[in-house]
């Protein structure tokens, strides 16, 4: 732990250098146009409830609750130094009920930064640091809807109709930073997350939540240069770190970008198998050819002691511009990871670009068979819109199944939904916002998990563009 004269010194020193990132932003061109800012990505200016909405083919009656999903939409859009991982967060839900559409609502995270732009009075409870903007995931945990956000916020607790209540940091149990990206063991209920903080460039931390929702163990992983870790995953033994090459940029923050994060060649990749219980000394780190991985599908052990990783790879990441993620997809990847060589060998399943892997929770950290990803565009630098298609990859015969959503759609991250708790694996349901670009409109979709191909069972239908966004979940009543 950081003793209280560094504590003082780095804050002196990251007063510095804001100060200097605010001034350059104030020299950058104020008109340019913004590919995270206009087009399909124009941001929301109101918040909008509409009830009973139209349906087209049939939703499945057994869902009772909401499909909420989250993303940035910026208060006050201005391109000087933006990226789109920063803009204010707007969380979007539709409720389902009894083969009903009962409503749409869409609502903007109640931050101190959103209300210092002018934006809705700021929910209370407690807050790290000064910036406390939420706009990367929404899920259930431990009975509460909370916003998440990587690097540094406490998550925001949303009420049933998605209005925010308060920030959280687990009745006090939460000392450090937050993740947007916390998975949970189905076999104990614990939620495992790894974290870090842009003012601390030399630790991570391992995060574990009890089901009943409190931090029970916060551990401090030792790293260098500031790497950014988006994801991690989990096997029975293991929590899964990965240390990339992406870490913190002062030249890039200095120059006034408000998403500080380059590719660095000079940061050994590694993959971090990080023993669940005991010292974080006993972590094996694994060297790996240098790559970036915002998401894994899953991981589990295998017979040998070896660790397998599924997840969408890229050969570089924020190399090539300052606007948003950017870099050369390798597409879908299963990655062994040998523990007593310390090396990671990688097996192409699918090359074609791709992101954004989901399956059946039920699964997580253990031998899966299925998973699903939608296809992303090709090129190094995007908005990250094109049409696109939704696929399910088969991992024990190999087989790929597509639905291609149409021309003028497109189709975000789609989440499964089991039939019930006692299905087999992938019995259920795929969900998921298709953007209507052509039309300024959005549906949530609907498909049979194990048939994609033939096409969504059903849809709701939402008479505007919902922009782009990151993460969504189910979340039942």
């Amino acid at each position: 732990m950081a003793s209280e004269v560094e504590v003082k010194i780095r804050s002196a020193v990251t007063n510095v250098l804001n100060a200097s990132a605010a001034m350059s932003r104030q020299l950058k061109n104020p008109f340019r146009k913004h590919l995270f800012l206009t087009g399909i990505h124009e941001p929301m200016r109101e918040e909008l409830t509409l009830e009973n909405l139209q349906v087209t083919g049939e939703i499945p009656t057994a869902l009772t609750g909401k499909y909420a999903r989250i993303g940035p939409n910026p208060f006050k859009p201005d391109p000087r130094g933006h990226h789109w991982f920063v803009g204010d967060g707007m969380v979007h839900g539709i409720r389902v009920a009894h083969g009903k559409a009962e409503w749409y609502r869409n609502r903007f995270i109640k931050a101190h930064d959103l209300e210092q732009k002018g934006g809705p009075v700021a929910a209370g409870g407690p807050r790290r640091g000064k910036r406390d903007t939420v706009n990367t995931n929404v899920l259930k945990l431990a009975g509460k809807t909370l916003a998440l956000v990587e690097s540094g916020p406490f998550p925001f607790e949303l009420d049933e109709n998605l209005d925010t209540k308060y920030s959280t940091n687990f009745n006090e149990s939460l000392s450090t930073a937050f993740s947007a990206h916390p998975h949970e063991d189905p076999k104990t209920g614990e939620w495992h997350a790894i974290t870090y903080k842009s003012e601390e460039q030399n630790t991570l931390w391992h995060i574990v939540i009890n089901k009943d929702g409190e931090v029970v163990s916060e551990r401090a992983i030792a790293v260098k240069d500031g790497p950014s870790v988006h994801e991690c995953s989990i096997t029975e033994h293991y929590v899964i770190v990965f240390d990339l090459p992406v870490t913190i940029s002062l030249a890039a923050l200095v120059q006034g970008f408000n998403f500080p994060y380059r590719w660095n060649q000079n940061h050994q990749a590694r993959i971090g198998l990080l023993p669940r219980h005991g010292s974080v000394d006993h972590i094996i780190w694994c060297e790996i050819d240098p790559c970036y991985v915002f998401h894994a599908a899953n991981s589990f052990e295998n017979a040998d002691g070896s660790v397998t990783i599924d997840c969408c790879a890229y050969e570089s990441m924020f190399a090539h511009g300052s606007d948003g993620p950017n870099g050369v997809p390798c597409g879908f990847e299963r990655w062994h990871v040998d523990p007593v060589a310390r090396k990671v060998s990688r097996i192409s399943i699918d090359r074609s670009p791709q992101e954004f892997p989901r399956i059946d929770e039920r699964c997580f950290g253990q031998p899966y068979r299925h998973a699903w990803v939608v296809s992303q565009p090709g090129e190094t630098v995007s908005n990250f819109v094109a049409d696109n298609a939704l696929y399910h990859h088969d991992l024990k015969t190999g087989e790929k199944r597509s639905y291609r959503f149409g021309d003028g759609l497109v189709g975000g991250e789609f989440v499964f939904v089991p039939r019930s708790d006692q299905v087999s694996e992938a019995e259920g349901w795929l969900m998921g916002l298709v953007i209507d670009a052509s039309n300024q409109a959005t549906q949530l979709q609907f498909f049979d998990a194990l048939n994609i191909e033939q096409g969504p069972v059903g849809a709701v239908h939402i008479p505007h563009r919902i922009p782009p966004g990151f993460h969504g979940n189910w979340i039942s009543d």
